[in-house]
């Protein structure tokens, strides 16, 4: 298995998008302090556009998006390709996580390709810390943007069957709820066309996509 990228980066920008989404929407606390991340432009907001080789304006934001659901992608292929490699798991089960595969593969691709136009830094392990750092008990806090600790990764890969199925889902759907959180930041706080219209679409198929887990999950 390939090493979970680190959910730190997450933890280290949820306050920056709960300071995006303030009630004054300035994207700074209310002290007035600029609350952007060491990798974006050093003095800028949200709301101060800046400009790619080809002309596409994009902000922080934008750049927060693209940083933040690549290593978020990335762990939801993992855990689908956890539960692809069992045996006994459910058809409807491993449609769906093939389904997720299919989906987020190419946005990470796509997401990375904009953060090279833009000259921001791509997500890497250099950026985050242990999963171990995370509570031992602690399923895809929300805090982290849904992202599983190791011991939740450990947990989907010793289940077998029902069990594993079940697990798969569970925690699925707290990772996609982390996703539509981050998108619907994006979509407020975002100025790139396309990484706004990703965003919409994440939050639109991933719903769906949490709809049918829940109905999976009811009828187990």
């Amino acid at each position: 298995m390939k090493r979970i990228l680190a959910p730190s980066l997450v933890l280290a920008t949820a306050l920056t998008f709960s300071a995006c989404t303030g009630s004054d929407g300035s994207g700074s606390d209310h002290s007035g302090m600029d609350m952007s991340g060491a990798s974006m432009s050093e003095g800028a907001s949200p709301s101060d556009d800046q400009s790619a080789g080809d002309g596409a304006a994009f902000n922080d934001a934008d750049v927060m998006f693209a940083q933040m659901m690549i290593p978020h992608h990335e762990q939801a292929i993992e855990m689908s390709d956890v539960i692809l490699g069992k045996e006994g798991i459910d058809s409807e089960v491993t449609d769906l996580a093939t389904q997720i595969k299919e989906a987020q593969g190419p946005e990470i691709e796509q997401l990375s390709t904009w953060l090279d136009e833009w000259g921001a830094e791509q997500p890497d392990d250099s950026m985050g810390m242990d999963h171990d750092s995370m509570g031992d008990d602690s399923m895809g806090d929300e805090s982290l943007g849904g992202m599983m600790s190791e011991d939740d990764m450990q947990a989907l890969e010793g289940a077998e069957g029902a069990e594993a199925s079940r697990l798969f889902l569970e925690q699925m759907i707290v990772h996609h709820e982390g996703a539509i959180e981050m998108a619907q930041t994006e979509v407020g706080d975002g100025a790139h066309e396309g990484a706004v219209e990703m965003a919409g679409a994440i939050i639109d198929g991933q719903s769906s996509e949490i709809q049918t887990m829940e109905g999976l999950l009811a009828g187990m």
